[in-house]
């Protein structure tokens, strides 16, 4: 089981819900970059799950190893709305190589798809938490995949859970104002 800020029970995570929870946050961070398995960025699902943080209103912030991809997967299937940055070509490809995700596309609020279909470009999430936030992120994936290499377990599932708090801000920013700021200019948003 996911390790969770929550005291919940076991019972509780594994019984399914009657209706699906509103909305669940999430991002991935793999075991091998793009070089290193064949088909490169057109295999995405062989970079392998290293660590995945989830956040949502009932249970916070949790995080899922490899040996929890099929939980995972359940999990986000109890949500109505599955909120990520690149979701839709990444974290999505990376977890397909553990279970079915064709479920979670309808379902997908991908900020980052969002933001290319008004822009016309793709906007970096450290842009986008600068611009809006003014804040940084503290690595990138190719830091974590050496993090994780070097048994640096916690500090990826840290970049990792940042990473998670700085989206769940950004959709709260955009939603309470309208808009995200994208190289100091403001681009309206309308994240239901």
């Amino acid at each position: 089981m996911p390790k969770s800020e929550q005291d919940s029970s076991p019972e509780a995570k594994t019984q399914p819900d009657p209706q699906p929870r509103s909305e669940i946050y999430l991002d991935v961070e793999t075991l091998r970059l793009s070089h290193e398995v064949p088909g490169q960025w057109s295999n995405i699902k062989a970079f392998g799950l290293a660590v995945a943080v989830t956040w949502d209103a009932q249970l916070g912030f949790r995080s899922w190893f490899e040996r929890d991809a099929s939980a995972l997967l359940a999990e986000l299937g109890r949500h109505a709305t599955v909120v990520t940055f690149n979701g839709e070509r990444f974290d999505f490809e990376v977890l397909s190589a553990y279970g079915a995700v064709r479920n979670l596309y309808p379902k997908s609020l991908d900020v980052l798809v969002h933001l290319k279909t008004k822009l016309g470009f793709r906007v970096k999430l450290e842009s986008l938490a600068q611009s809006t936030l003014g804040r940084s992120k503290t690595g990138s994936g190719i830091d974590s995949v050496g993090w994780w290499r070097n048994g640096e377990v916690q500090k990826v599932e840290s970049y990792c859970r940042e990473d998670v708090q700085i989206l769940c801000d950004l959709v709260a920013y955009g939603r309470a104002k309208g808009h995200v700021l994208v190289d100091g200019k403001r681009v309206a948003v309308s994240w239901i």
